[in-house]
C-alpha cells in the first residue's frame, strides 16, 4: 500500500523537525501544508525532507487537509495518513494504521485516545465525549474519538468525498460523508503526548460551526 503522511501546520517550528525526521525513518513521503505561518515552519519542514505546500494566508485546518488530499491523490498514493504538527501524535503508531488498513475493508482508520484520558485537558475531554457520541449516533457506527486528527484514509474514500467546510469541523465532515457513502470507520488505539501548549481549537466556536454544518446538511436533505 503506497502511503503518504499529510501534516497541516500553523506556526509549528518548534516541533515539526523532530516529527518529520521520525516519520522519514519509516520511508514514508511527507506532505506538509503550511497554513500561512508567521514563523519558520515551512522552511524547517522543507529542509527536513518534506514536500511543502504553502497557503499565503491562514485558511483553516480543513482547507489545508483538502489541499494535501488533492496532492496525494494526484501523485498516486493509495492511502493518506493525517497527523497534527504539534508533536502530540507518535510516528511509532503509524505501522499499526498501515497494517490494519492492508487487511481490513474499512475505509477510514481513526486514532482512539479515549482509553487513556488522564492527561487530556478537561475541556477537550468533555468536548470529545459529547461530539463522539453525537457523531456515532448520526453515522450509526461506534467511533470513540471522532475529534482525533491521527487517521488513515484510503484513496477510494477521498475520491468520493465532496468536502465543503474549511476549519476544524472538516474532520467531522469527513466521517459523516464517508459513513453516508457506506464506508466503515475503524478505531485504532494510540498514545498521545499532551504538553502545556494552548490548543488552537475553540470548543464553543468550533462546536458551533459543526452544529451549523449539521443543520445546513439536514435542511438540504429535507428540502
Amino acid at each position: 500500500m503506497n502511503t503518504c503522511v499529510v501534516i497541516p501546520t500553523y506556526n509549528e517550528a518548534t516541533e515539526i523537525r523532530n516529527l518529520i525526521e521520525s516519520i522519514r525513518q519509516q520511508n514514508l513521503q511527507i506532505i506538509v501544508i503550511d497554513d500561512g505561518s508567521s514563523d519558520n515552519t515551512a522552511y524547517i519542514a522543507e529542509k527536513s525532507g518534506a514536500i511543502v505546500l504553502r497557503n499565503k494566508i491562514n485558511k483553516g485546518k480543513g482547507a489545508s487537509l483538502i489541499r494535501g488530499f488533492q496532492y496525494a491523490l494526484g501523485h498516486g498514493f493509495d492511502a493518506i495518513i493525517t497527523m497534527d504538527g504539534d508533536g502530540q501524535h507518535l510516528p511509532a503508531d503509524i505501522p499499526f494504521f498501515i497494517r490494519l488498513a492492508e487487511y481490513s475493508a474499512s475505509g477510514i482508520f481513526i486514532g482512539n485516545r479515549m482509553t487513556k484520558t488522564r492527561n487530556m485537558p478537561l475541556i477537550r475531554l468533555f468536548t470529545n465525549r459529547i461530539m463522539s457520541k453525537f457523531i456515532s449516533y448520526i453515522t450509526h457506527q461506534e467511533i470513540p474519538d471522532t475529534q482525533c486528527g491521527f487517521r488513515l484514509i484510503k484513496k477510494e474514500v477521498l475520491r468520493k468525498l465532496n468536502l465543503v467546510t474549511s476549519k476544524y469541523e472538516t474532520e467531522s465532515e469527513i466521517l459523516l460523508r464517508s459513513a453516508n457513502l457506506g464506508f466503515k470507520i475503524e478505531s485504532v488505539p494510540i498514545k498521545t503526548i499532551y504538553r502545556q501548549e494552548k490548543s488552537r481549537i475553540n470548543p464553543v466556536l468550533d462546536s458551533l460551526r459543526f452544529l451549523m454544518f449539521i443543520i445546513r446538511e439536514l435542511w438540504i436533505t429535507v428540502d
